[in-house]
């Protein structure tokens, strides 16, 4: 079933999906795009009950790519309908986290993109090849790596389709942080609890008015932000209580 080639775990605030296809080393067809659709849509309506949200992959990394094999037989494609998937999780309200290890090449580094933060193992492996297969990207590639990279680093990556350790990644600022692969997990998950202890209400507002002014001269950026920011949320007076009690 389609469903199952993503699946969903939540543990409280923090909901975590996994591209499920290891024996194909999760490489990616319309049919996951589709599972994946469904999951990011209910997780968008969830509101305050979901806080952050982790992308990986089951079994030996997090994706090997775009199926090639199903380019090669014919599968149906809809590349705006699997580019608009990915916009919708860049989008959503929630902070996202990819965490990727072992491969990461070509779409699935499209995929892990829409992360606002990325986060790597020592064993990860990460890749543009469209340049190898004579392909050019339709997921985002050449918008959203040059943004991460920087347009010299992106440029690199494009036209060399070298692969990159996980350091190598850290380095570059592609990924936020480089962990061992014994301690991948637990890193990721005490990541993601840092987020999750502030408001989801300021880090919903942060991703709006960062959309919103992506590409404004800074001047009218900064007008926006007075003019379009959320304010105060439901949640601060209880925050600004608990600090004073400390203190008390």
């Amino acid at each position: 079933m389609a469903e199952g080639l993503v699946t969903r775990h939540d543990d409280g605030a923090l909901c975590t999906l996994t591209l499920n296809r290891p024996d194909k080393l999760n490489s990616i067809n319309n049919a996951m795009f589709v599972a994946l659709d469904r999951h990011v849509r209910a997780i968008a309506s969830a509101g305050a009950e979901i806080g952050c949200v982790v992308l990986r992959g089951a079994g030996r990394c997090f994706s090997a790519g775009h199926d090639l094999g199903d380019i090669a037989t014919g599968e149906a494609q809809d590349f705006g309908f699997e580019s608009r998937v990915i916009e919708r999780l860049a989008n959503l309200p929630q902070a996202v986290i990819t965490a990727i290890h072992g491969h990461c090449y070509t779409g699935a580094l499209e995929l892990a993109l829409a992360g606002d933060i990325i986060l790597v193992s020592e064993s990860a492996r990460i890749a543009d090849t469209h340049a190898k297969w004579a392909l050019t990207p339709v997921w985002g590639m050449s918008q959203r790596l040059p943004r991460r990279v920087g347009f010299a680093k992106a440029r690199e990556m494009m036209f060399t389709a070298k692969s990159y350790t996980g350091a190598e990644a850290a380095a570059m600022g592609l990924a936020n942080a480089c962990f061992a692969d014994d301690r991948f997990a637990d890193e990721v998950a005490a990541f993601a609890n840092s987020i999750l202890a502030n408001s989801a209400f300021s880090i919903a507002g942060y991703k709006a008015l960062m959309a919103e002014t992506d590409a404004m001269p800074m001047t009218m950026a900064l007008a926006h932000e007075v003019h379009n920011t959320k304010g105060v949320g439901p949640d601060m007076h209880e925050r600004i209580a608990r600090f004073s009690s400390r203190k008390a």
